[in-house]
C-alpha cells in the first residue's frame, strides 16, 4: 500500500499546530501561576535551556553539520539549519559587533505566535517566546559555547520585527584547545 506524497507534510502541519497551541496553553498557565512577568520569563528560559541541552544531540545526529570554525558560521547554522529543521522558518542573521561575537536572528515569521494577536496590557513585560532563548543557550552550552541570548525586539510588543540577540561570551581565541 502506498502513501500519497502530501501525507507527510500534512502530519507535519498538524504536529506544528498542536505544538503551537500547547505552547500557548503552557504560557497561559505560567501566567496564572506567577504574578510577575519576570518569573514567567525566567521559567520559560529554564524550560528552554533544558530542552536545548537535550535537543542538541538530535540536531547533530540529523543535520550532519560540520564543526563551526567561527561565531558567524555558528549563527548561520542556527538560523539556516536548526530553525528550519525545528520551526520551519529561516531567520536572517546580522552581525552587530565589530568583535564578531554578537549576532541577531531576525524572524519575519515566528511560528510560536501563530495564534496570538497581542499581549494583554497587564503583561507588557512578558517575553512570550522566551523558551527559544533558553533552547539556543542550552544547545550552545552543550557544544561548549557560552552565550547570552535574549529578545531584542518582538512583534507582539509592537516592534517591526522579531529579533533574537546572541552574544558569545568568550573570545574566539579562548576556544582553541591547548596541545
Amino acid at each position: 500500500m502506498s502513501r500519497s506524497p502530501g501525507r507527510k507534510q500534512e502530519n507535519y502541519k498538524i504536529s506544528r499546530e498542536l505544538f503551537v497551541l500547547t505552547y500557548g496553553a503552557l504560557v497561559a498557565q505560567l501566567c496564572k501561576d506567577y504574578e510577575k512577568d519576570e518569573d514567567v520569563n525566567a521559567c520559560l528560559d529554564r524550560m528552554g535551556y533544558s530542552i536545548g541541552i537535550r535537543l542538541v544531540d538530535d540536531f547533530l545526529a540529523r543535520s550532519a553539520v560540520k564543526k563551526c570554525r567561527s561565531y558567524s558560521e555558528t549563527a548561520d547554522v542556527i538560523a539556516q539549519v536548526a530553525f528550519k529543521m525545528y520551526l520551519g522558518v529561516t531567520p536572517s542573521v546580522s552581525c552587530s559587533s565589530a568583535a564578531g561575537n554578537e549576532f541577531s536572528l531576525i524572524l519575519d515569521k515566528n511560528p510560536l505566535v501563530d495564534f496570538v494577536e497581542e499581549l494583554p496590557a497587564e503583561r507588557a513585560s512578558l517575553c512570550y517566546c522566551n523558551l527559544l532563548c533558553g533552547v539556543i543557550r542550552g544547545a550552545l552550552e552543550m557544544v561548549h559555547l557560552a552565550a547570552e541570548v535574549s529578545f531584542l525586539q518582538d512583534r507582539l510588543k509592537g516592534d517591526a520585527v522579531t529579533e533574537i540577540g546572541i552574544t558569545f561570551l568568550r573570545k574566539p581565541e579562548d576556544r582553541k584547545h591547548r596541545r
